[in-house]
């Protein structure tokens, strides 16, 4: 009797620790990663035991679930606010943004287990994990990575919307990235990390690493990631059995051609992250190496950063007010970069002999890797960046209540706004766009304008009772200043939030038009020469009559001034407003 009640017991704990094992660290080889449903259940069974974990759901994504936040906590405190009242700081893990690079969802699971269980949570560093990102996706389950070895099934890079979510945090067509926005700005976090899988060359390493790109970061993180924590984290994976290599071999050729950092714009969740402030990082698992040496890699560089985040808890907080403060007080701000090749470093490379053989398919030479031919090179680091356009702040912009969704993001993003008191006539400046290309297919559902010129001019402009006031003396000053200057790279105009002002409204009949415009020239000298000039400078207006009936009507007083007007406008001087 006795020795079947030591077996029940012995039967119940081997249950209960099975049931603690992730459906990854259950799979006979290792080459499963989780649904959306497995994900939930487990994280919801683990809360119900642990009081140092807690689930909160934000929002709705477009698949209509919504979007589940794990919060560890050492002194059992979940409220952001009283958080940040204790000087503690916030580290915040974003996975499957990507559903076919699953490693992040499987490797947070057995993390968060092993740091409650083992009681090695960090006593100064609140951790929160996305459980899932990209619901949508990971529901879409199937194979669709033929470049990838391994999980046998995941989902797919698209959300319900066929939106590449990692494409869309500026612009934020989707729910998801809604969501994430509500997510950013009530944790206000530190550090951010959004774990990926590579695609490219064929190399040695397991794990390659994509950084907020230095010069395009905050000087005082810049300084602090590139001397510190960037390189800490490299010596700790190597510790740990993953020795990293910066993201992008290969993706400018062979990778023993040199590597070129990344520049993640605001449409990425690193480049939105810097935006507000927060030192971000991508990890990129190598794509042919085996699913489960991806997720312990992906495990052990979450351990590695929240090790160094614990370490440096002080360091991080007193470096947020700094930046904070700066940015508060900046006057000019980047809004596009050019990679800089004059600067080159070198850097160690350990990769695979590239080589061509005749493809089996074509008949042609194609490329290969050979495994058996290792070796370790110095190869040409290209990681210097410089502003190829930038924008000074004004005082403030002026936003027509007209434009929802800009103010909505705004709203989101927590930047402090106030609005007319009553209708209100200003002098300030206004951008006419002079020239702008846009893509020929759509982008992740839009067509991106780019190299796009302005034409200031100082103007008085009737604005309404309700029209928002954005003053640029904010933390989140960068965010506001590259979404709202248009020929930022990835401004709201560049993503056709303003669209509608790029179409006349009025035109006119040419036999009716003709008679004013002969007028016109009649009594307006001035008008007449200039009509002149511009013929003598253009042949084509000269020969013909369209075109200089439109000339003239371009330059009369009937010609909408809005046309072309972009509707946000800058005070550049402290001007006394009735606000609300």
């Amino acid at each position: 009797m006795k020795r079947n009640i030591l077996l029940l017991i012995s039967l119940c704990c081997c249950l209960h620790v099975y049931a603690q094992l992730t459906p990854f660290e259950q799979s006979k080889d290792k080459n499963y990663t989780a649904t959306y449903t497995e994900v939930i259940s487990y994280y919801t069974k683990l809360a119900k035991t642990q009081p140092q974990m807690r689930l909160f759901n934000y929002g709705s994504t477009d698949i209509g679930k919504p979007l589940t936040l794990i919060v560890l906590s050492k002194d059992k405190v979940f409220d952001p606010s009283q958080i940040k009242k204790q000087n503690k700081r916030v580290l915040l893990i974003n996975n499957g943004i990507h559903p076919g690079e699953p490693e992040g969802i499987d490797a947070s699971m057995m993390l968060v287990r092993d740091l409650l269980k083992k009681n090695q949570l960090p006593k100064d560093v609140v951790l929160c994990f996305i459980a899932l990102y990209n619901i949508d996706g990971n529901k879409n389950r199937g194979l669709s990575r033929v470049n990838q070895n391994g999980p046998g099934a995941y989902g797919f890079r698209g959300n319900y919307r066929n939106l590449d979510l990692n494409r869309d945090f500026i612009k934020a067509d989707s729910k998801n990235a809604l969501a994430f926005t509500q997510v950013l700005s009530a944790w206000q976090p530190e550090v951010l990390l959004d774990n990926h899988t590579s695609d490219g060359a064929d190399y040695q390493y397991v794990m390659t690493l994509i950084e907020t790109q230095k010069d395009k970061q905050n000087p005082f993180l810049a300084a602090y990631t590139d001397k510190t924590l960037t390189p800490d984290l490299y010596k700790g994976m190597k510790k740990s059995g993953f020795e990293m290599i910066p993201y992008g071999a290969g993706e400018q050729g062979l990778p023993d051609s040199g590597i070129v950092s990344f520049m993640e714009y605001p449409r990425f969740s690193t480049g939105f992250a810097a935006q507000h402030n927060i030192i971000s990082y991508m990890t990129e698992t190598h794509m042919l190496k085996p699913f489960d040496k991806r997720v312990w890699a992906t495990y052990a560089f979450m351990q590695n950063l929240i090790s160094i985040c614990q370490r440096d808890a002080n360091i991080l907080g007193d470096m947020k007010k700094q930046v904070d403060d700066q940015v508060s007080k900046q006057k000019t701000f980047a809004l596009n970069w050019k990679l800089d090749e004059s600067k080159v470093d070198t850097i160690t490379f350990k990769g695979y002999a590239a080589g061509y053989k005749i493809s089996d398919v074509s008949g042609l030479k194609r490329l290969y890797y050979d495994r058996e031919k290792p070796y370790t090179k110095t190869v040409k680091f290209y990681n210097t960046y410089q502003a190829s356009a930038t924008a000074d702040k004004p005082v403030a912009y002026i936003i027509p209540q007209a434009w929802g969704k800009v103010i909505d993001l705004f709203r989101l993003n927590k930047v402090a706004m106030k609005r007319l008191s009553h209708d209100t006539t200003l002098s300030l400046q206004m951008y006419y766009i002079g020239d702008y290309k846009s893509g020929t297919r759509p982008y992740e559902g839009h067509y991106i304008h780019t190299n796009v010129s302005l034409n200031p001019v100082d103007a008085k402009v009737k604005f309404y009772e309700g029209d928002y006031v954005v003053y640029v003396n904010q933390p989140i000053n960068r965010y506001i200043v590259e979404t709202l200057e248009p020929q930022g790279v990835d401004s709201f105009f560049a993503w056709n939030f303003f669209d509608s002002i790029l179409g006349q409204k009025e035109y006119f009949s040419d036999y009716v038009f003709e008679d004013v415009a002969a007028q016109m020239l009649k009594t307006d000298p001035g008008l007449r020469k200039k009509l002149e000039d511009a013929k003598a400078a253009d042949s084509k207006l000269a020969a013909s009559a369209g075109a200089q009936l439109n000339w003239v009507y371009r330059n009369s007083p009937y010609f909408e001034k809005t046309y072309l007007r972009y509707p946000v406008g800058r005070l550049l001087t402290n001007t006394k407003l009735d606000l609300q």
